[in-house]
């Protein structure tokens, strides 16, 4: 039998997370991204286990941080007959990603601004 670690976040990791959320991003997203920030190459496998998430969750938040640019992938061959197994790893440090989101909310809030002053113009 092979062992194998699972790693699991910690309290300021969650906190990380919940605050992502309170801000707008999905909750799979933000719990991929956390883990990601926290485990310098991984599986999609060790994504789902390290986040409670399902296959199909972890393959949409991955696929949405690929276009984004947030991360890049690599397939290594399996170490049996099966087929390779894909490497995720962030393409951008925290810090830039941070600077990612926070250019996007300024641009909601602009946007919404703009159409409450829309709207004023209707009263």
């Amino acid at each position: 039998m092979i062992e194998k670690t699972i790693q699991l976040f910690t309290e300021k990791e969650e906190e990380f997370v919940n605050l992502l959320i309170e801000i707008g991003t999905k909750r799979t997203i933000a719990k991929v991204l956390v883990f990601l920030a926290n485990a310098p190459k991984a599986t999609s496998r060790d994504i789902e286990r390290g986040t409670d998430l399902r296959q199909p969750e972890v393959s949409i938040a991955l696929k949405h941080m690929m276009e984004r640019g947030w991360m890049k992938s690599h397939e290594n061959p399996s170490s049996n007959k099966g087929r390779p197994f894909k490497i995720y790893e962030l393409a951008l440090p925290m810090p830039k990603i941070m600077d990612s989101i926070e250019k996007e909310k300024n641009q909601e809030v602009k946007d919404q601004l703009a159409l409450i002053k829309k709207m004023r113009s209707y009263v």
